[in-house]
């Protein structure tokens, strides 16, 4: 069993995280091929929204995992989600499912919340997350309210970035029922917020990992 790991944006750590998550749903045996282009998120920054260029060459990636021979593809940013979503129909033709890591995290906090707080470290990361919580909630028939959580540590290290994220998740906490961390790359900040904050915290990296493995059990390759 192969899956393709498509990213706009790396760091060790969410690398790490991802592959893990991925390893627990799939077993150790999974083989696990990594696609990255940097470009198409710093474009998507700069333009503040995906560009025509940058959805190509985002499809591009997705193709060239499914002519590798990926069972499946994870698509690995929130910011460029919406082009995974207009992929969907190529996918299904071929048989090779393109999953979003997000789509699942922001299904849940919808079950268990009706405030949510949106948690980024860029725009065009919190606005794309925000029309996925929208769309879901209006596929579960249910009304939410989004609490915008944007905050200026993109870049920055580890320790900076969780204080900054914790400082913010504070305050908005008694605003929300859940808070959402946009970027997979939050990930590692997860468990600290839902303890300091006292409310249910998610992020994407364990919900994609999920899915993906859903996608491969509908397909036939797992069972």
């Amino acid at each position: 069993m192969k899956v393709g790991l498509v990213y706009t944006s790396t760091t060790p750590e969410l690398i790490e995280m991802v592959e893990e998550e991925v390893k627990k749903q799939l077993g150790e045996a999974v083989e696990m091929d990594t696609y990255t282009d940097a470009t198409i998120l710093s474009e998507t920054r700069e333009h503040g929204s995906v560009t025509r260029n940058a959805a190509c060459r985002l499809i591009e990636m997705f193709l060239e995992a499914a002519k590798n021979g990926a069972d499946a593809v994870l698509n690995i940013c929130s910011s460029v989600g919406e082009v995974a979503d207009c992929a969907q129909d190529v996918a299904k033709f071929i048989g090779v499912p393109i999953v979003r890591i997000d789509e699942e995290m922001c299904r849940d906090a919808v079950r268990h919340g009706r405030r949510i707080g949106v948690l980024a470290t860029l725009p065009t990361t919190l606005n794309p997350t925000k029309n996925t919580i929208l769309r879901v909630a209006r596929e579960m028939g249910k009304e939410v309210e989004l609490v915008d959580g944007l905050v200026d540590a993109f870049g920055l290290g580890q320790e900076e970035f969780k204080e900054i994220l914790v400082k913010k998740a504070r305050e908005i906490k008694d605003e929300v029922d859940v808070i959402l961390l946009c970027q997979g790359s939050m990930a590692y900040v997860e468990q600290l917020i839902e303890a300091d904050c006292k409310k249910m915290t998610v992020s994407s990296p364990r919900y994609g990992a999920a899915a993906l493995k859903e996608a491969l059990i509908k397909k036939g390759v797992i069972q």
